[in-house]
């Protein structure tokens, strides 16, 4: 990794970000490439909260957690299975895939750039290749934000994160309309129409 004096802006942040991120420097398996038999489903869910159950248990291992969380992922059929060279098998989400739980913003050559920390560990920059969305939640009408990690698997940004990332909004005129969004990496992502900002419940 990158010494601090290389990093820019808030470096030591986004240093003491990365070192709590149990990332293997081998990096991630690529199970976009593999295609093997469908063996079944099992008895295994990621609840909203980021918590990983397995036969109604939840899974208190985190170097477990994060190896499963290596080997996930979502097809074209909306479903999430776990996949290896040798056999694939679905699990259940009830959300997202991950959470956000930490959020780090500088500037890097005059450009914002907001990098993530995922519970299982993953390090992302938003931007064109990460975009952020934000939906309302039909249940209580809250906004919920997501972060595309890799592939179809998703953040969902933890409560203090949604907040601290909110702060960082600013009103935009996107075809001509004024919208509050928030920009990393140069791409600009449109949280809601100005005029319902004051009616929405964070």
């Amino acid at each position: 990794m990158a010494e601090s004096r290389n990093l820019p802006g808030d470096a030591a942040g986004l240093e003491a970000l990365i070192s709590r991120a149990a990332i293997a420097e081998k990096g991630l398996p690529p199970v976009h490439k593999w295609n093997p038999e469908f063996c079944g489903d099992l008895d295994m869910e990621i609840k909203a909260d980021g918590t990983w159950f397995y036969m109604g248990t939840p899974i208190g291992r985190l170097p477990l957690v994060r190896l499963f969380s290596t080997v996930l992922r979502k097809d074209e059929d909306g479903k999430t299975y776990l996949v290896t060279p040798v056999e694939k098998v679905g699990i259940r989400v009830e959300d997202a895939h991950f959470l956000a739980v930490e959020l780090n913003v500088m500037r890097d050559a005059g450009t914002q750039v907001m990098t993530f920390r995922t519970n299982v560990g993953d390090i992302v920059e938003a931007g064109p290749d990460n975009p952020l969305r934000f939906v309302v939640d039909e249940n209580n009408g809250g906004l919920k934000p997501y972060l595309l990690v890799r592939g179809r698997l998703e953040a969902l940004l933890a409560r203090p994160v949604m907040y601290e990332l909110v702060n960082y909004g600013e009103e935009v005129e996107i075809d001509g309309e004024a919208m509050f969004a928030v920009h990393s990496k140069g791409a600009v992502f449109p949280i809601m129409p100005a005029g319902e900002l004051e009616k929405q419940s964070l």
